[in-house]
């Protein structure tokens, strides 16, 4: 768990997949962002109630985002939504890819505002064609990137062999990240563990060379 200035960020594994789920709370208002409800709906609901923990306001879920249409990042999301009647958002190039309709299509560089902070949506395109990041910028900390399975420790994500995909987010990874953020943000991955932008940058030669 994360507690900063103006918002609590917790996070839970999920599935057999060791999908990570991660919310984010306002401390004044109690806005929430749900990312990713990949599976284990009654675990994501506990999430939320223990979140209630992070604010003295009432704990209620503005948005839910899915990082891409993948089948193991939402396979909790129709039983979320109906238990918290959120409004969901996922990348615009994914929507046609996921079963539960999506309220909110997002684009490169969107910036959603809720009570008491800000999220920005950065496209990687490759993973799957409208995958997002999601950015947190902490007025009083390093940032945090949510970045669902575009990027983790030690490369980017699966582009399942296709040279083209790989080429498509190995340039997006470098220039809409490593080229936009400073080394201290914080990269929390749609599964496993985190890492530093500064801990991966001076392997990303070695990425494109080695092609995966």
């Amino acid at each position: 768990m994360h507690q900063l200035s103006e918002v609590t960020i917790r996070s839970i594994a999920v599935s057999e997949m060791d999908n990570n789920v991660y919310l984010l709370t306002s401390r004044s208002s109690g806005a929430q962002v749900l990312i990713d409800a990949a599976d284990d709906a009654p675990a994501i609901l506990a999430l939320l109630a223990d979140a209630q923990e992070d604010t003295d306001a009432e704990a209620r879920v503005a948005l839910i985002i899915t990082t891409h249409a993948h089948w193991d990042h939402v396979r909790a999301l129709a039983e979320v939504k109906e238990a918290t009647h959120a409004r969901t958002a996922a990348g615009a190039d994914d929507v046609a890819d996921i079963a539960v309709p999506t309220d909110v299509a997002l684009q490169h560089h969107d910036v959603g505002s809720f009570e008491g902070f800000e999220l920005e949506a950065i496209h990687l395109r490759g993973h799957t064609p409208g995958s997002v990041a999601l950015l947190y910028r902490d007025p009083h900390g390093p940032a945090h990137l949510f970045t669902g399975d575009s990027l983790f420790p030690g490369g980017v994500g699966n582009t399942q062999g296709d040279p083209d995909r790989f080429a498509s987010l190995i340039e997006d990874v470098g220039t809409r990240i490593f080229d936009y953020l400073p080394d201290d943000t914080l990269v929390h991955p749609g599964h496993g563990a985190g890492t530093t932008l500064g801990a991966e940058r001076g392997s990303l030669t070695e990425w494109k060379q080695r092609g995966w």
